[in-house]
């Protein structure tokens, strides 16, 4: 169901209920100016939209989940692909005219409204009230804040208008942002969900990194993640670019989103290994509402984060960052709880910040990784173990930026492609066959009991049929009592 048609259902609704006068109101109307399909629906009524918005839940058979600190119902609809958002309809009540409601609304360009009833109306877009001169605003591609007070009176307007800006492809007006940079100090009474869901949506859409850049200006982004501001003129090595740690990381964000874009772009990118298992595999959904491709930006964002309080130089002189990954994955670790991050996604960041460094050491040389450097990678990192192989390319990317030497970067792409390549042939790994055998049949063959010795003796038959030492049921069988024997008489 699009929105076109939910709202010709919604106007049939109104229609019965003529005592109810009822708005499109906000980007659904932005929106139908600029030819493009509303991802959710506002509708203001006046009054109390408690019972309103119950109503309209029923009349859809969907569910209704009232707000009524803000007067408001949210009606969702569950969404129609696997694993998508719920299409969600805002019933907001008003006390005064709607024109007041409208003048109370965060930007211009959002603060027009259609009446219900006029919506199939060829003439519909005559019917617009805009009291703020939205429409204006938004043919010359402007966003515009509503009020100078739009930001103190409720703060997570301020990453709204940098997602807004980034979605629809407006400019922000100067005294705008200059109205967010004096109110930055007040995003800490933002709830942290509200924050995450805000900055997460940031992330995910192309072109992270000018946003990313765009929050600093705005004061906002070391609001949202405070460690990052250690990590301006944290001065590098001479093996990276002359990007600081701050600019190694944002191009990170860049890098990361370049190989996973499916080889669509600068042709750098297509030596990156990618297929429609990676395809797939990126677009997962595994918390939040987002994918394994955003979360992916957010580590690479992360990855170096605790090279600030770990810089050192040895005794040659050379600066070094010794246990920054561990560090940053305990800081990771607190601070995207503190963003209310779901349980996966801060376990899988924490592991690629953890990890990150991994890829690189897999092999010595110009070698590729031996059969069981690879088994103990992917037994080391787990779920995390793809997505740390297209990060640790993205840091290669941003370490060398404009200094990349093409060739070095051809192999290293290949020695990834070959690490997924037999990571996916392994047992228990991706699309990978089961294991030989399991715990029971060692303890039915061996005569041994359940217990931590079974956990150890699968895990080194995992990793000889992984090198290739053995490759059937009787050879794991006999390297299992070859070892059992061994303890034995050790």
């Amino acid at each position: 169901m699009d929105s076109a048609s939910l709202i010709t259902r919604l106007a049939g609704f109104f229609d019965a209920r003529i005592d109810t006068p009822a708005w499109l109101v906000g980007g659904v109307v932005r929106d139908a100016l600029l030819g493009r399909d509303a991802q959710d629906i506002d509708v203001a009524v006046s009054g109390d939209a408690q019972p309103v918005g119950h109503a309209v839940a029923d009349h859809l058979g969907a569910t209704a989940v009232p707000l009524p600190e803000w007067n408001i119902v949210r009606v969702a609809l569950p969404g129609i692909a696997k694993n998508s958002r719920p299409f969600l309809i805002d019933v907001s009540g008003h006390a005064g005219t709607i024109e007041d409601d409208l003048r109370s609304r965060d930007f211009t360009v959002d603060a027009m409204g259609i009446p219900v009833g006029c919506w199939d109306s060829e003439e519909r877009f005559d019917s617009i009230i805009d009291p703020l001169n939205g429409r204006a605003d938004l043919a010359r591609r402007i966003l515009r804040a509503g009020s100078d007070d739009v930001f103190a009176s409720d703060p997570g307007r301020m990453l709204r208008a940098v997602r807004l800006a980034q979605q629809v492809g407006l400019r922000m007006e100067p005294d705008t942002a200059r109205l967010i940079r004096r109110d930055a100090s007040q995003l800490h009474r933002v709830s942290p969900e509200r924050i995450r869901d805000e900055f997460m949506t940031i992330l995910a859409a192309t072109g992270a990194r000018p946003q990313l850049e765009v929050l600093d200006r705005l004061d906002l982004l070391c609001r949202v993640i405070p460690e990052l501001e250690a990590t301006k003129r944290c001065e590098q090595p001479r093996s990276h670019h002359y990007w600081d740690v701050w600019g190694h990381l944002l191009h990170c964000v860049e890098y990361a989103e370049e190989v996973t874009a499916g080889h669509r772009n600068n042709a750098i990118y297509t030596m990156a290994p990618w297929t429609a298992n990676e395809d797939s595999y990126f677009a997962e959904v595994i918390g939040d509402g987002h994918t394994r491709r955003t979360v992916l930006k957010l580590a690479a964002l992360l990855h170096d984060i605790a090279k600030p309080q770990t810089r050192a130089a040895d005794a040659d002189g050379r600066v070094r960052f010794l246990g920054h990954s561990e560090e940053g994955a305990e800081i990771v670790e607190q601070r995207l709880t503190s963003l209310r991050m779901s349980r996966r996604v801060t376990d899988l960041v924490s592991d690629m910040v953890l990890h990150h460094l991994r890829p690189s050491q897999l092999r010595h040389g110009s070698a590729m990784p031996s059969p069981r450097a690879i088994f103990r990678f992917y037994r080391d990192v787990g779920d995390a173990a793809v997505d740390t192989l297209y990060l640790a390319m993205a840091d290669v990317l941003a370490a060398r930026g404009p200094d990349l030497v093409p060739e070095r970067w051809a192999n290293y792409a290949r020695m990834v492609a070959a690490v997924l390549e037999a990571g996916a042939e392994q047992p228990g790994n991706r699309n990978g066959n089961p294991p030989l055998i399991n715990g029971h049949d060692l303890m039915d063959a061996l005569n041994l009991p359940s217990g931590p010795r079974i956990g150890a003796l699968l895990a080194r038959l995992r990793e000889a049929e992984a090198v290739g030492e053995i490759s059937s049921r009787q050879d794991a069988m006999e390297l299992a009592a070859r070892l059992v024997d061994q303890g034995d008489r050790q």
